[in-house]
């Protein structure tokens, strides 16, 4: 049967079976196709970023080695070539910037910056990762012409309104003049610069949109790239519901939505997608031990794109790692407008 369901004013139709929601069943016409990418060796590979490399692509994933140990964390890069499947090895990077606390690194996410290409991680500096000491982590990743691996590692560690009681994560990274930029909140959209070398950031700018969106807090997702005139990210969020999907048990559902933002400071928000874009095979597939807690998950980490298309890579479940391909001027005209909340952005770049 169908059933209708509320969300930002809007009624969209979701199918009902004896379980919940089937979420996939709002499947937008510009989502045009998913695939899995199974990386050789490393099966449960998730929260995947990526960008162009050579005649293909290179991608960074996380994985975790023990499954007993959830808070050991590492994370690799491989190439895929032009079809999104792996060729040649796999670089497990060594994130530590002090080789006596373990691997926590979580989440990296590629941007290239001029000419050179940089990993934006969560990393923590305490043995366990507390809050006080998760921050975000920045490195330059370089190539001898076989493998990869980082150098200059810095943690962002001082930055306007730094906390010791808070976990620091999921800062989108973008390039502006050859500059790294990070968005540390989306709504409100508040702008760092990445003092590189320094292991700190200075206050770019803040504004505030109307944003209408049900489906929990707008967090950051894939690096900001310019497109025209502005720049385009996708973003996750997550709220506590029932679903086909859960088998009508509540629990955490994650969801992918885009935005746009202005492509000069103080990078005003301009437009956002109105409800999540769902795609085939997002929330279905096999159920897994869960490394926390149990969630269904759609994590986008990263995406590259052409005239005509984007494909976006996520992590599905904790557990994969997919790409979905997108219709570019469908997904751009299906966006709609961020008005402002005033017109006294702060803008001290």
């Amino acid at each position: 049967m169908k059933t209708g369901v509320f969300f930002g004013g809007c009624l969209f139709f979701s199918t009902l079976w004896g379980h919940g929601i089937d979420i996939e069943s709002w499947r937008q016409d510009f989502v045009l196709e998913t695939k899995k990418i199974d990386i050789p060796g490393y099966p449960e590979a998730f929260n995947p970023s990526i960008v162009r490399w050579e005649e293909g692509f290179l991608l960074s994933f996380r994985v975790i080695p023990n499954p007993k140990e959830p808070f050991i964390s590492r994370i690799g890069l491989v190439r895929l070539n032009a079809d999104f499947s792996p060729t040649g090895e796999v670089d497990l990077l060594d994130t530590r910037i002090d080789e006596k606390i373990p691997f926590h690194a979580e989440d990296g996410r590629l941007i290239q910056v001029g000419e050179k290409l940089y990993l934006l991680y969560v990393d923590c500096c305490d043995e366990r990762p507390t809050n006080r000491g998760v921050r975000m982590h920045l490195a330059e990743v370089i190539f001898d012409g076989s493998h990869f691996s980082l150098t200059n590692l810095e943690c962002l560690s001082s930055f306007p309104g730094a906390s010791q009681k808070k976990r620091e994560k999921n800062w989108v990274p973008f390039e502006y003049e050859d500059q790294l930029f990070l968005s540390y909140s989306i709504d409100p959209h508040r702008v760092f610069h990445a003092d590189i070398g320094k292991s700190c950031c200075s206050f770019v700018g803040e504004s505030k949109g109307k944003i209408s969106w049900d489906w929990g807090i707008l967090r950051g997702g894939t690096p900001g790239v310019k497109i025209g005139n502005e720049y385009l990210a996708f973003f996750h969020s997550s709220i506590p519901m029932a679903s086909l999907h859960s088998n009508g048990e509540v629990i955490s559902h994650y969801f992918m939505g885009a935005y746009t933002y202005a492509g000069e400071p103080p990078f005003t928000l301009t437009r956002i997608s109105p409800m999540p874009i769902v795609g085939e095979n997002f929330y279905q597939g096999p159920s897994y031990s869960p490394y926390w807690n149990l969630n269904r998950v759609v994590f986008p980490g990263g995406y590259v794109f052409d005239k005509h298309k984007i494909w976006v890579v996520f992590g599905r479940q904790d557990h994969e790692t997919w790409v979905v391909c997108l219709d570019r001027e469908r997904l751009f005209l299906s966006l709609m407008p961020v008005l402002p909340v005033d017109k006294g952005a702060v803008d001290r770049h």
